[in-house]
C-alpha cells in the first residue's frame, strides 16, 4: 500500500509540472490577495472535487449496476459482494484506461516538442503524420480481440479511444488559452476570472493522472490519497521551486514512459494477465529516476560549459 502510494505522488506530480509551470507564470501576474487564494482554497477543488469526484465517475461508469450512491458505497466498503462487482466490471475500466494511456503515449511521442531524451523521439516525432494510422490499426486489434473475451470490454476500450480524442480537444482549446494569458492576453482579464480559467484548466489536467491511478490499484481511498498528496506538492512546486524544476528538462519524458507502461499494464490486466501490485509503482520510480538522472546530467554538463 505504502509502495501504491508513494507511486502514485510521484505519478501524480510529474505528470503535473507543465500545468504547474503555467500556474506559476500566470500567478506571478496576479495580485497577492488571488495568488492566495488560489493556492489555499484552490486546492480543496483540485483535491477534493476534481480529483475525488472522478475516480467515482469511473467507477461507477464501469459498474453502472451500483448507481450512484453504490459507487460511492463500493469505493469505502469492505462488503465482498460489492467488491466482486467492482473486480467483475474491472476488465471493461482496464481496457478502457489502457487505451487511452498508451495513445496519450503515441500521441506525445509522433507529434509533441519535446526535449529529446532519446535518439528514437527525433525520428518519431518527424513521422508525425504516422499517429492516426497507428493508433487506429492498435485500437481495431484491441477490439478484436476482446470481443473474443469480453464484448463490453471491447466497448470500454472504444470508450477509451473517444475519451482521449474529446480531452485532446480540450486541451488543444486550453493551450491556445493559456498561450494568450502568458503573452499579453490576460491584460483584459481580471484576477477571478484567471484563477476560474486555471481551475478548468487544472480539471482538464487531471483527467491523465486519475486514469493512470488505475493501473496502480482499484483501490479508490489509495487513488484518493496518492493523487491528492500529488496534487500537494504540484502546489508546493507552483509557489516555491518551480524555476529548478523547469531546468530538468526530461522529466516530461520519464512521465510519458511510464505512461506507456501503465497503459500497456492495464491491458495487459484487462485480458488477464496477473501483473503484481508492485509492479506499476516500480516501473513508475525507474522511468522517472533514470530521465531524472539524464536532466540532472545534462544540468551538470550546461554548468560545466558556462
Amino acid at each position: 500500500m505504502l509502495l501504491t502510494v508513494l507511486g502514485l505522488v510521484l505519478f501524480e506530480s510529474i505528470i503535473s509540472i507543465d500545468n504547474a509551470v503555467i500556474n506559476a507564470e500566470v500567478l506571478s501576474k496576479m495580485s497577492e490577495r488571488a495568488r492566495r487564494w488560489f493556492l489555499t482554497f484552490g486546492i480543496v477543488i483540485a483535491v477534493f472535487v476534481v480529483r475525488g469526484a472522478l475516480p467515482l465517475l469511473i467507477v461507477w461508469a464501469a459498474t453502472p449496476s451500483l448507481g450512484p450512491d453504490g459507487a460511492l458505497f463500493a469505493t469505502f466498503s469492505s462488503d465482498p459482494a460489492v467488491a466482486a462487482a467492482v473486480e467483475q466490471s474491472s476488465p471493461i475500466l482496464l481496457a478502457g484506461g489502457g487505451v487511452f494511456l498508451v495513445f496519450l503515449f503515441f500521441h506525445w511521442l509522433f507529434l509533441e516538442s519535446k526535449s529529446f531524451g532519446l535518439h528514437p523521439e527525433r525520428f518519431f516525432q518527424k513521422q508525425g503524420v504516422w499517429f492516426y494510422a497507428v493508433v487506429s490499426i492498435l485500437l481495431t486489434l484491441i477490439v478484436w480481440f476482446a470481443m473474443g473475451r469480453n464484448q463490453l470490454m471491447a466497448f470500454g476500450a472504444v470508450v477509451g479511444s473517444t475519451a482521449f480524442f474529446i480531452t485532446h480537444g480540450f486541451k488543444q482549446n486550453a493551450e491556445q488559452h493559456e498561450q494568450q494569458l502568458l503573452h499579453g492576453g490576460s491584460a483584459n482579464m481580471g484576477d477571478w476570472s484567471k484563477i476560474l480559467y486555471l481551475e478548468v484548466i487544472d480539471s482538464t489536467f487531471s483527467v491523465d493522472g486519475v486514469i493512470g491511478a488505475f493501473a496502480f490499484t482499484l483501490s479508490v481511498p489509495l487513488i484518493l490519497l496518492g493523487n491528492g498528496l500529488g496534487a500537494l506538492v504540484v502546489r508546493e512546486l507552483t509557489i516555491r521551486n518551480i524555476e529548478t524544476v523547469k531546468k530538468y528538462i526530461y522529466l516530461k519524458n520519464g512521465a510519458m514512459y511510464s505512461i506507456l507502461l501503465l497503459g500497456a499494464i492495464m491491458l495487459l490486466d484487462a485480458f488477464g494477465a496477473h501483473i503484481p501490485a508492485y509492479v506499476s509503482p516500480v516501473l513508475t520510480f525507474g522511468c522517472i529516476g533514470y530521465f531524472f538522472w539524464k536532466s540532472h546530467e545534462h544540468i551538470k554538463v550546461r554548468g560545466t560549459a558556462a
